[in-house]
């Protein structure tokens, strides 16, 4: 079902919906007001009827006979059967005059006197299988009492027609309704089945922005979104096209080592040649490891869902010195960690044990053997500095912005690096809004790293 039809058969139930509380609500308010007209007009004519009866009534004695009325269609020939509904009118009114408890005049369609005089006020008294509305009005200072009765079956009758009057134009306006609003929102969501035709239309290499300008109001957030997300498809295709060229231009290098090193090893002469060379092989594929798992770690940097949670960082940091213990003792480095043991920063988990490692990595790589490495924790106004100091060659002060970017190696201390090292520590601190910053190490010759990581 089309977004169209959806809206249409929302509306439409509502429209019937809303037809037929409204005729009902004029259903009873053209009743309320009938009856209080109806009522005001029996309360007026029981005063014009004391006011034509009033003489002969007075003077009547209680001993005559009733006095009937006869029906007005004989006192005027006929004429109100001219009128259907002028007739059906007088024939739904009836009066009585009661005097001193007998029924002393009455018209030809009123009650008998066996029916009793009506309570003073407006009473419904059923006769004959018909409901009557009664109005008695007790004359004053005399034993006189006016009655007029109306049939309630005029007043329904009239609250009938008025109803059927009001809904039958409602109800042959509805088709007319329907396709007012069926075009109201075809036309409505015009804009949409433009952007759809819009989106269907592009290849899958283009990522240009969709056009906001002319966009109703609701649909302008709809089109940022997909903006947003098509500029982040960009930003990762690029990013990973960029991954691709680098990785093979990058791995290339140590892959033609190794083949190269195979033919030599398979034309050796003799056994001290082929233990060279394997021993030049087994470099060779050390450091094709080593990049392949940093081109690896690289990845997973800008590719990993950040997780945010609070972690005590000095647990992380001697998770990451643990894991390069053997090869601390076997190059008797001094490493050591200090700080508060429930410094607790805002981070996620994976990626800071990424950076740290790298950052070790590199500071067990180019500190010489027997050399020292000192990781510190202090507390910074808000959060805390993870400080890493090596006693490398250090990094020049005009060359530590480069060392950021990707397969740079600086100098020819790092000709065994892949250049990704401080790269990978660069995104990540990007992506966790660290603050990263190269000094040099405090006692002396070394490269020293603060870390400023927000508190949880």
């Amino acid at each position: 079902m089309t977004l169209s039809q959806r809206l249409f058969f929302r509306i439409l139930p509502t429209l019937m919906v809303t037809i037929a509380v409204i005729g009902f609500l004029a259903y009873r308010s053209a009743t309320r007001e009938i009856d209080n007209i109806y009522d005001a007009q029996l309360i007026n004519d029981a005063n014009v009827l004391w006011s034509v009866m009033k003489r002969p009534l007075l003077r009547e004695r209680r001993s005559r006979p009733t006095v009937q009325v006869p029906d007005i269609d004989f006192n005027m020939d006929n004429q109100l059967a001219l009128n259907q509904d002028a007739d059906d009118y007088a024939d739904a009114h009836s009066f009585r005059a009661w005097k001193d408890d007998a029924l002393a005049i009455a018209s030809s369609n009123a009650f008998p006197a066996k029916v009793q005089r009506m309570k003073a006020g407006f009473s419904d008294v059923t006769y004959q299988g018909e409901l009557w509305r009664v109005y008695s009005l007790p004359i004053p200072d005399t034993t006189i009492t006016m009655e007029v009765a109306e049939n309630i079956d005029l007043r329904e009758g009239l609250v009938e027609n008025i109803v059927l009057n009001l809904a039958f134009p409602l109800l042959v306006l509805v088709p007319v309704i329907a396709i007012i609003i069926w075009l109201a929102i075809y036309n409505g969501i015009a804009r949409i089945r433009e952007l759809v035709s819009e989106i269907r239309a592009r290849t899958p290499d283009d990522l240009s922005m969709i056009e906001t300008r002319n966009l109703p109001r609701d649909l302008a957030p709809v089109v940022h979104s997909l903006n947003n997300l098509l500029r982040k498809l960009g930003q990762s295709l690029t990013m990973e096209r960029r991954f691709s060229d680098l990785a093979a231009h990058q791995l290339r290098t140590p892959q033609a080592g190794i083949k190269l090193l195979l033919q030599m090893f398979a034309r050796a002469d003799t056994e001290e040649e082929r233990t060279a060379l394997l021993k030049d092989l087994v470099v060779s594929n050390e450091r094709a490891m080593h990049m392949t798992e940093q081109l690896l770690r690289l990845a997973r940097v800008g590719h990993q869902a950040v997780r945010l949670e609070p972690l005590l960082l000095h647990d992380v940091a001697a998770a990451a010195i643990a894991d390069f213990g053997v090869i601390i003792n076997n190059r008797n480095l001094d490493v050591s960690l200090s700080g508060p043991a429930d410094a607790t920063v805002r981070g996620d988990r994976a990626l800071l044990r990424i950076m740290i490692d790298n950052l070790l990595d590199n500071a067990i790589k180019y500190s010489p053997d027997g050399g020292r490495i000192a990781l510190s924790l202090e507390r910074r106004e808000g959060g805390w500095r993870l400080s890493l100091m090596d006693s490398g060659p250090g990094i020049a002060p005009d060359q530590r912005q480069a060392a950021f970017q990707r397969f740079n190696r600086l100098g020819e201390s790092a000709a065994e690096g892949a250049g990704l090292g401080l790269a990978i520590v660069a995104d990540i601190a990007q992506r966790l809004e660290i603050a990263i910053a190269l000094s040099a190490a405090d006692w002396g010759p070394g490269l020293r790293i603060d870390l400023d990581i927000p508190a949880a």
